[in-house]
């Protein structure tokens, strides 16, 4: 069931671990490389204040973003500046995305995000904190998959084996976790091949975060999965 009220107040707290954990970066250590391929720790806090900004759009009925070239030339020309300015705006962005979620809305109301994919608003702001939770990991300043809560790293995989359920590019598969929770996703055909290990490897592997190497497979070796 969604709540998106627990959901914002989450976002919130996910919000201040973040500005707090990256206030004690420098300039330096901000233009380092971060764990994604080709962005800097900038580029990172850059993609989170637009993408910020992108959801707001959403909620107001808005296109996301304008187009996929004018996302990522924001995203280059935003990644360089001084942290003092990227935490400014990560932290506006937030505030005004609270904002406009505290006006009164139809949260069941269907709604259009990239490349045309919908969804329910009340979603949004899950998929916010993901965002964020994802991205502070991706910063390499501290924060790791193990430690986001568990509920959060479940309905992570919810949200994933979701979007990849029925996807022709991958095979029938079970998620299995030691504690037992099972998941099923890829196509519908065929005996499903069983991936097994900790929740937060099952979440970073799908979430492209991590390779796999610390899951176990019935079928000789775990699939590639496409870029979400």
């Amino acid at each position: 069931m969604l709540d998106h009220v627990r959901d914002l107040e989450s976002l919130r707290e996910a919000t201040e671990r973040l500005l707090g954990a990256a206030a004690r970066m420098d300039n330096a250590s901000a233009a380092e490389a971060s764990r994604l391929p080709g962005w800097s720790r900038g580029h990172v806090l850059a993609h989170l204040a637009r993408n910020g900004d992108a959801l707001v759009n959403v909620l107001e009925g808005r296109p996301m973003y304008a187009d996929a070239a004018t996302r990522d030339a924001d995203i280059e020309r935003d990644g360089p500046r001084p942290l003092d300015a990227q935490l400014a705006d990560v932290r506006a962005t937030a505030d005004r995305f609270r904002r406009v979620a505290a006006v009164p809305a139809d949260w069941t109301r269907t709604v259009v995000l990239r490349n045309g994919v919908t969804d329910v608003a009340a979603r949004v702001p899950f998929r916010r904190l993901v965002e964020v939770e994802l991205h502070h990991v991706d910063l390499g300043i501290g924060l790791e998959l193990e430690d986001l809560s568990g509920d959060f790293v479940h309905r992570e995989i919810d949200f994933l084996t979701e979007r990849f359920a029925g996807h022709t590019d991958v095979p029938p598969l079970a998620l299995t976790t030691p504690g037992g929770r099972t998941w099923r996703t890829g196509r519908a055909d065929g005996t499903p091949a069983t991936v097994t290990g900790p929740a937060p490897d099952l979440m970073g592997w799908l979430a492209g975060r991590r390779d796999g190497s610390a899951l176990r497979t019935s079928d000789t070796t775990l699939p590639v999965l496409p870029p979400l």
